[in-house]
């Protein structure tokens, strides 16, 4: 059957709400029992209320029942729910907050006290006392964000009991045994900085005597009051251990000598990438050691919006390039010496669980083969052909350009529209953080509409991750500026090309990136260029949010972002607050809020969903309840989808 023709948006396509979420589900992280080397890891399932489940990879079998979810909420965004070691689990079951260990064979024990408000993630098991289990702890005894206090505690699972290791900070992060048990390591840092931009990492010493447990401050790893980021531990062996400082400009790894007291460079030269991401989430992993002997560390690092993987050659402090077919690579753990498993998407494959081997790591290009282990929807029947590939755009000037991804309508059923002078709509996407970036892997939510017969630009506007310190800290002083700006060049840019019609042009985001959208649309230097925004979850109202209107993680993010705090600058909150703005909105606006969300209130979608409304404005709204901060359930995902998608179709008289 030969492709036919169709406009542009009207697309058939059976990439359908319904399929996506009956058939797929999110990893969330990959775990590796160091003694065993059984792969585990952690799915999330829309079809079962958003519950996340540690699966054993091989046998591709729960090892728990229906009634527990291995989820944490420290900082809200989470990470680190989960560990294994030696055969048993340790996880946060988010229900209650405790902590339980599980062997097969056993129903889960839990290992923390009862009855707290606390919170716990970011695992390390003691190597020698194996019942000892390091961790991040929030207490939520006042639950207001000025008043959550973090700190790092051991968990002695065999008394349930707690003890406190290190505090005083605003957060922490990253607790690390030595491979003797002797010292642990760990990141912490201080409001107003986020973890990515001023931290440092502490050496302890550590002696377990009993239930009786000292300890010491024996080093700090900082720069002192330049704004420097240290974070990512990993011990290497008991005298090295290796962490990410972007020190020089770019996120590269260094490491730190227990017997000299230095820390060095480990790059003979520092390269112009990042090796990890901003940390919203904890305990991310961007490297692992192969090889604690020959001292062979393989690295992940960020060229041009993508992953690429690295050997380093310990002896001549280089990096060795690994074959690499994947643009998306996370939580990236060791089986032996020459295998890994991790996290990872392509730009045609959805997200899986990935087995590298590597023959000679010496030597890399040698031979590496990859095994697919498990895939996060097996059973989409789509075929290649209706994939879009991403397109890497530079936009801006050559000192100071702006990234940006398109995706351009694909769908092997059709060969473009039946009228030889349409130009497809264009949704524009602002990502979160607003210090994230837009991955370049395979999102079925992009394809959701490029298969349709639409063009979507993901931006990596002035401030995002995996560019270098100096392009996240464009944003500084200058956010609802800079970021809807960068966004609105990019729409303009392709509808002057030609690529996309620029009077059909969406802009969208979550969070931050809902931010994003609300500005644009709000303000008059930029508002032109988009004809219907859509906020998932954005904030409206700045001061409010600033106020003690957000969690205690992001509570002070904003007074770099700004240019000062709430107090010292209110004029300018007013001024880029969306919601004081409101009357500049001409686009229809379309809002997607969760009722339960701790990070952005679903009091700042009333906010301007009032004001638009008593002006007359073209504005609708759908809460979800019992969602948080994103959307983990089946059937909000799916009303979400199409619920955006008719919002498009009906403001733009697509289909009609």
């Amino acid at each position: 059957m030969s492709p036919r023709t169709a406009p542009f948006g009207t697309w058939s396509s059976p990439i359908t709400a319904d399929v996506l979420v009956q058939s797929s589900i999110s990893l969330v992280d990959v775990l590796l029992d160091p003694v065993t080397h059984k792969i585990y890891h952690i799915e999330r399932r829309p079809s079962e209320g958003g519950r996340a489940v540690i699966v054993d990879t091989i046998a591709n079998k729960d090892i728990f029942g229906s009634e527990w979810n291995a989820t944490t909420k420290v900082h809200e965004y989470g990470g680190g729910a989960a560990i294994v070691h030696d055969g048993t689990a340790y996880f946060s079951h988010s229900p209650d907050g405790r902590v339980y260990s599980f062997k097969d064979g056993s129903e889960p024990k839990a290992v923390t006290p009862t009855e707290v408000p606390f919170r716990y993630a970011d695992f390390d098991v003691h190597p020698i006392h194996r019942h000892l289990l390091a961790a991040v702890l929030e207490d939520h005894t006042n639950d207001d964000p000025t008043t959550v206090v973090n700190t790092l505690v051991v968990i002695n699972t065999k008394t349930q009991s707690l003890t406190t290791i290190a505090s005083g900070a605003d957060f922490y992060a990253a607790p690390r045994f030595s491979p003797d048990g002797a010292r642990i390591a760990f990141q912490r840092w201080n409001h107003p900085d986020m973890p990515w931009q001023r931290s440092a990492i502490h050496v302890f010493t550590f002696v377990a005597d009993g239930d009786r447990i000292t300890y010491g401050d024996e080093k700090e790893i900082a720069w002192g009051q330049r704004e420097v980021s240290v974070g990512y531990p990993r011990w290497i062996d008991s005298d090295n251990l290796v962490f990410l400082t972007d020190e020089s400009g770019f996120l590269n790894p260094w490491a730190y000598s227990v017997s000299s007291k230095s820390a060095d460079p480990l790059l003979a030269t520092p390269v112009s990438q990042d090796f990890a991401v901003p940390a919203f989430t904890l305990a991310g992993s961007p490297y692992t050691v192969l090889d604690t002997e020959k001292r062979v560390v393989l690295f992940s690092a960020l060229k041009s919006g993508r992953n690429v993987l690295y050997i380093f050659d310990w002896k001549t402090k280089s990096l060795i390039p690994v074959d690499n077919p994947f643009v998306s690579i996370s939580a990236i753990r060791a089986v032996d010496d020459k295998t890994l498993v991790f996290q990872a998407r392509s730009t045609r494959t959805p997200s899986a669980i990935i087995k590298l081997t590597i023959s000679d790591p010496s030597a890399p290009h040698s031979g590496v083969t990859y095994q697919t282990l498990k895939s996060s929807a097996e059973s989409l029947p789509f075929p290649d052909g209706i994939i879009s590939r991403p397109e890497s755009l530079t936009l801006g000037t050559e000192s100071e350009p702006v990234y940006a991804t398109l995706y351009p309508p694909t769908n092997f059923a059709y060969d473009g529209s039946s009228d030889p002078t349409e130009k497809p709509p264009c949704i524009v996407n602002a990502h979160g953080g607003p210090t994230g970036m837009a991955a370049q892997g395979l999102d079925w939510t992009t394809q959701y509409f490029t298969s349709r017969g639409w063009a979507w630009v993901d931006v990596d506007y002035s401030g995002s991750g995996g560019y270098g310190r100096k392009y996240i800290d464009r944003l500084n002083g200058a956010w609802g500026i800079a970021d809807i700006a960068d966004c609105a060049s990019a729409a303009t840019a392709l509808a002057s090309q030609g690529r996309t019609d620029g009077a059909r042009t969406a802009i969208r985001g979550g969070s931050a990136g809902g931010f994003t959208t609300l500005a644009a649309v709000s303000q008059p230097a930029t508002r032109h260029a988009f004809t219907v925004g859509t906020s998932l979850f954005g904030i409206s109202d700045l001061t409010r949010l600033a106020k003690a209107g957000t969690h205690k993680f992001e509570l002070r993010y904003m007074d770099k972002l700004m240019g000062g705090t709430v107090e010292e600058i209110p004029d300018v909150y007013v001024e880029r607050s969306p919601v004081n703005n409101a009357q500049n909105i001409r686009s229809p606006l379309l809002l997607l809020q969760g009722t339960e969300d701790k990070v952005v209130p679903p009091e700042q979608a009333e906010a301007i969903e009032k004001i638009m409304q008593a002006q007359g404005r073209h504005v609708e709204k759908v809460l979800f309840d019992g969602e948080g901060h994103g959307f983990i359930k089946a059937e909000s995902i799916k009303v979400a989808l199409e619920t955006e998608r008719g919002f498009y179709e009906k403001v733009f008289g697509i289909g009609l």
